[in-house]
């Protein structure tokens, strides 16, 4: 969390802050405009993270960079932001990208980031907050759920998305057992 700020505080320097696409008042871009660009954001990062997540399991990387946040085969929330500090200057990158391509409101990344947060800690979870046969549905076909990410986590390949699973399904890289791993996890008593 450190160097996500800090990379936050380097980009608003005043060295820097002039020579991006931040502004200060909503009113310069408009209230629609500043709605419209969540879901701009939204999909630049799953398909960001996406590809870094990808390239990070390359053999030549994987043990350097992303085998500190593998640690956790079966994840807990504290997982969700348990890496190497590399990997969290990988990770953080998407804000370079987002304050040089798209003018961006200093409580955008507030709020996209809380947003992100809440996600990956979900992720991380250990526990399916979905219902029983949401990955069969029309919307739920496309959703990261816990389930997905927590199988990531057991066998270290396939299921790279972070919100979607539009990539890993468009890229073939979605395990072929998770709807059912979904359905056995969702077919579970709890005995109390």
């Amino acid at each position: 969390m450190i160097i996500f700020s800090l990379i936050i505080v380097i980009l608003n320097s005043p060295s820097i802050g002039p020579h991006t696409t931040r502004y200060k008042e909503i009113n310069e871009m408009g209230w629609g405009y500043y709605y419209a660009v969540f879901p701009i954001m939204f999909i630049m990062h799953d398909l960001y993270f996406y590809i870094m997540h990808r390239i990070m399991h390359h053999p030549s990387i994987f043990k350097y960079v992303h085998l500190v946040h593998h640690q956790s085969t079966n994840p807990s929330p504290w997982a969700a932001y348990a890496f190497h500090p590399l990997e969290a200057v990988i990770e953080q990158s998407i804000v370079v990208i987002f304050y040089f391509t798209l003018p961006v409101h200093i409580t955008h990344l507030a709020i996209f980031f809380l947003f992100s947060i809440i996600y990956n800690v979900y992720g991380h979870l250990g526990f399916e907050l979905y219902p029983k046969g949401f990955n069969k549905t029309f919307i739920g076909k496309w959703i990261n759920t816990s389930v997905n990410h927590n199988q990531h986590h057991q066998y270290f390949k396939g299921n790279y998305g972070l919100y979607t699973l539009v990539w890993d399904r468009l890229f073939g890289t979605i395990r072929k057992d998770y709807d059912q791993q979904f359905e056995e996890v969702k077919n579970r008593t709890i005995n109390i």
